[in-house]
């Protein structure tokens, strides 16, 4: 969990989506960046348990996709660094990212 927070704009959708739920694109247009940019961010967001995606159809059958935040609690110990960090050891950057992600939300 702590990576999938650790990006500038990640913390960015989190704080929007604070304010409720948001279809895609609009949530791309206040943000300033592309879907397909956004899309990537939010599937980190989802993987870690911190946002939920649902797909709805609006009147006209077009498939609309919305993003709400998860009820999280994120408490950042001393403990919590170090054991995310002891498992890091020896692997490069991309691995070490996947594993801290993997690793905090429990799969």
């Amino acid at each position: 969990m702590l990576t999938a927070i650790a990006h500038p704009l990640r913390l960015r959708v989190i704080a929007e989506l604070a304010h409720g739920r948001v279809h895609v694109s609009e949530l791309a247009r206040r943000l300033g960046m592309s879907r397909p940019l956004l899309y990537m961010h939010l599937d980190r967001l989802e993987k870690a348990g911190l946002v939920q995606g649902n797909l709805e159809l609006s009147d006209d059958g077009k498939a609309m996709k919305y993003f709400e935040l998860v009820p999280f609690d994120l408490r950042v110990t001393p403990e919590t660094v170090l054991s995310a960090l002891a498992g890091d050891e020896g692997k490069d950057e991309g691995t070490r990212l996947g594993a801290l992600d993997t690793e905090e939300s429990g799969t």
